[in-house]
């Protein structure tokens, strides 16, 4: 799963968005127009379509920490409140938005309900991971070219100079003494 790692995280997302659009389970329910997507926002979400975003960048958290539960990812996605003169706090995402987007990602078949040791949550499913290895291909993950750096040559210390050296390097103005002039 390196691939999804290689490309930047918002192109990521975006492109990610794009393609669970086409995906019939995943939409925004009737209440997304109105709900605020925390307690610490003022206002509603103003893009029309970030139900999807939200879905996206949902499933792309998923395959980096899963297995994870709603609790994690309201944290992940919380503020601070501007509380005017007061100092800020720090509050939590909207539990609602985020279980309705995993329930939706569940029914879709790209994430899935696991144990592992102590922990539990969802976790990318193997259609979940090849949704999001086919975006990163598209963007470029799979031609990472890294440049090779050459180092400078090193120059050769014949140890410290004086002023009284009466060898000149080669093509170098000749430089007075400090004593003639």
């Amino acid at each position: 799963m390196a691939g999804i790692y290689d490309v930047n995280a918002q192109d990521l997302v975006e492109k990610t968005a794009q393609e669970l659009k086409n995906i019939p389970e995943i939409t925004p329910p009737i209440w997304a127009t109105f709900v605020k997507t925390g307690r610490h926002k003022e206002r509603p979400p103003t893009q029309p379509d970030w139900w999807y975003y939200r879905a996206a960048a949902i499933l792309r958290a998923v395959a980096k920490l899963g297995p994870i539960g709603t609790e994690k990812l309201r944290t992940k996605y919380g503020g601070k409140k501007n509380r005017g003169v007061a100092p800020e706090h720090t509050y939590k995402g909207s539990g609602s938005v985020i279980r309705t987007v995993l329930q939706q990602l569940e029914t879709a078949g790209l994430v899935v309900k696991a144990t592992k040791t102590t922990r539990k949550g969802r976790v990318l499913s193997g259609k979940g991971q090849s949704l999001l290895m086919k975006v990163a291909k598209t963007l470029g993950a799979g031609t990472v070219v890294r440049k090779k750096v050459e180092a400078a040559p090193k120059k050769k210390s014949h140890g410290t100079k004086s002023r009284g050296d009466t060898k000149k390097e080669a093509g170098a103005a000749p430089v007075p003494d400090a004593a003639t002039s």
